[in-house]
């Protein structure tokens, strides 16, 4: 044991943890989990506790872990070519042949991929594409970005400020001036509970025209919106909500970037979300489920229209200045070759679609009834639940009881399952691994209604 207490002592005094109460944890006052193995759906800390992973990381080892393709691809490029750059049309076997796979997969209007590291600078990318696009286009004015509340698109300056969640604002300065905020679509938490769906859809629609109008729409570059809100609440949209915005959008040359960091991939039991939705974007941002998180990997694929000015900003003013030292990094690109042909052999993005379907119809027969379940919610393989206080008046609990924690710790306590905690609500939130089965949905289900009744009774 005291290997363990010497790297626990280690890790509070060396280690800046993300997302983290900073000050509990170098007082030794919140748990420190160091994991150490992990395989299929199931990982395993250094104490030896197998731990079932219904939230895939942070939604992103789609796959499942320990898969050795991709761990054999990662050593095979390392051993080759460890690095080089991009810059200048430089290129490697792996980084052109996974721009390749990627525009196969996506939208038919899609035409180049940039590469990144994280979502976080995949959108920093996208803004300041925008803003170039339209100074090339002599609209100098043109720079705002309407993303939307409880949103999430990073934790950067330019992102964080997209994001739309208070705990990445508060005492940031964020949001920064270009960024600005519209309604979220989230049904469940709209403040006419008379409204039918499409009452709210008409209601989001209004909410962004009246932006729009105030703002000027002369002074908007873009709108930023997730296929299905993730890190807000996992909130699929109302029916014909992506319909309607886009036909706002079109008729104000507002372009249109999806932000697919979770959705892209499979998780929706679609390629992208995109897909799922009938959205049509112009720029769609990947990352999480490009290479199922075993080496960092994003990026921002362009459409033809984007593109083409993108082009015209070069022959004019010569090379783009914008640029990552690891953009493209070979090591990334070969997990993301390896990763995508194991997503098509072992057919998961089907399976994500209906064991998700599977996880969510259950999860709903197990808890619908519950007195303080307001919501069971998902797509594909996306689930969340969505606790309150008063059913009938849809009154949620004080934030400080801190009962989506609650539920959540129990859960990880009682049955070594682990659903996140989302912020800015009292909900649970699932994404497990792609390859969960029917009987794994089972057990996460099992286990959470166990957590429910030992918090709420």
């Amino acid at each position: 044991m005291l290997k363990n207490d010497q790297l626990d002592t280690w890790d509070r005094e060396n280690f800046f943890h993300p997302s983290t109460h900073l000050a509990q944890h170098a007082r030794g006052e919140s748990p420190n989990r160091v994991i150490k193995t992990a395989s299929g759906v199931h990982i395993e800390d250094r104490d030896g506790n197998k731990l079932l992973d219904a939230f895939a990381g942070l939604y992103c080892v789609n796959v499942g872990y320990s898969r050795q393709e991709i761990a054999e691809a990662i050593a095979a490029q390392a051993k080759e070519l460890a690095y080089y750059h991009a810059y200048v049309g430089h290129g490697t076997e792996a980084s052109i042949t996974l721009a390749k796979m990627i525009l196969d997969r996506a939208p038919s209007n899609m035409s180049k991929v940039y590469f990144g590291l994280g979502g976080s600078d995949a959108n920093e990318t996208n803004v300041k594409l925008v803003w170039y696009m339209n100074n090339i286009l002599g609209r100098p004015e043109k720079k705002k970005i309407i993303s939307r509340w409880r949103g999430y698109h990073g934790s950067g300056l330019v992102t964080g400020s997209l994001t739309g969640l208070e705990l990445f604002h508060k005492k940031f300065d964020l949001p920064l001036a270009q960024v600005i905020h519209t309604e979220a679509p989230y049904y469940y938490r709209r403040k006419d509970l008379a409204q039918s769906e499409a009452d709210f859809v008409a209601h989001c629609v209004a909410e962004l025209e009246a932006l729009i109008d105030r703002e000027g729409a002369d002074t908007i570059a873009a709108f930023i919106g997730e296929p299905v809100l993730g890190t807000g609440g996992i909130v699929p949209p109302p029916a014909g909500y992506w319909e309607a915005i886009q036909k706002v959008l079109k008729k104000h040359d507002i372009l249109l970037i999806v932000d697919e960091v979770v959705t892209g991939f499979g998780r929706l039991g679609t390629m992208f979300g995109s897909d799922h939705y009938g959205i049509e974007a112009d720029i769609i941002t990947i990352a999480k489920g490009l290479t199922s998180a075993y080496a960092p990997l994003s990026g921002s694929i362009v459409s033809e229209k984007v593109w083409k000015v993108l082009e015209q900003g070069t022959d004019e003013n010569g090379a783009i200045g914008h640029g990552w030292t690891y953009s493209a990094h070979p090591i990334g690109a070969a997990a993301g070759v390896a990763n995508l042909k194991l997503i098509d052999d072992l057919n998961l993005v089907q399976n994500a679609g209906e064991v998700g379907a599977y996880l969510k119809k259950t999860m709903r027969e197990a808890l619908a009834d519950h007195p303080h379940v307001g919501d069971v919610r998902g797509e594909g393989m996306l689930c969340a639940v969505e606790f309150v206080e008063d059913k009938a008046s849809r009154t949620f609990f004080d934030p400080t009881k801190k009962i989506g924690p609650q539920v959540s710790s129990t859960l990880l306590a009682q049955d070594k399952v682990i659903a996140r905690a989302m912020p800015q609500g009292d909900i649970l939130g699932f994404a497990p691994p792609f390859c969960l089965t029917r009987a794994e949905a089972d057990q996460v289900v099992a286990a959470t209604a166990r957590a429910v009744k030992t918090v709420l009774g």
